[in-house]
């Protein structure tokens, strides 16, 4: 048995996006070279669904998309940037919201947010130093006027020569 990945559209899931989707359209005003008809084909929604999805879950880069599984990745970053505008990812949200409220209810009047912008505290013991610093010497920079090492004694005194 599979384990099902975490960016894989269901055909549930398919179903309620589906309608949401927004339709692309010929502008009957404008004036077209092209016949209609003509030309490449548009992508599959549901692909194009899915790479968007792959991109969002995984936080991987739009170009490293697989052309095998998904299609052309630029022509998927595009219809995300066209979907954005239209307000889908906005009416999206708003319905999982929604029917998230009808299966268990969302405390409408009480919310809270959390957040904080410090640090990780355990950011060093797991990485190490900043890389830019590592192989470098501490405090490089030695002040002209001193000796590179100091003396056990500061001062001694010297029988003078006969």
């Amino acid at each position: 048995m599979s384990a099902t990945k975490s960016w894989t559209v269901s055909d549930e899931l398919w179903n309620r996006v589906e309608p949401l989707i927004p339709k692309r359209k010929r502008l009957k005003k404008r004036k077209y070279l092209r016949r209609p008809g003509g030309g490449r084909k548009a992508m599959e929604p549901r692909k194009v669904f899915e790479g968007i999805v792959f991109v969002l879950r995984t936080g991987c880069q739009w170009k490293a998309l697989s052309q095998k599984e998904f299609g052309s990745a630029s022509s998927i970053h595009q219809y995300f940037l066209e979907w954005k505008r239209q307000g889908m990812f906005t009416r999206l949200w708003r319905k999982g919201l929604a029917e998230y409220d009808e299966m268990e209810g969302i405390a409408w009047s009480w919310q809270s947010i959390d957040g904080a912008m410090v640090k990780a505290p355990l950011a060093l013991e797991a990485v190490g130093a900043n890389p830019t610093d590592r192989g470098k010497k501490r405090d490089q920079a030695k002040s002209p006027s001193r000796r590179e090492w100091n003396p056990a004694v500061v001062s001694r005194r010297r029988s003078p020569e006969t």
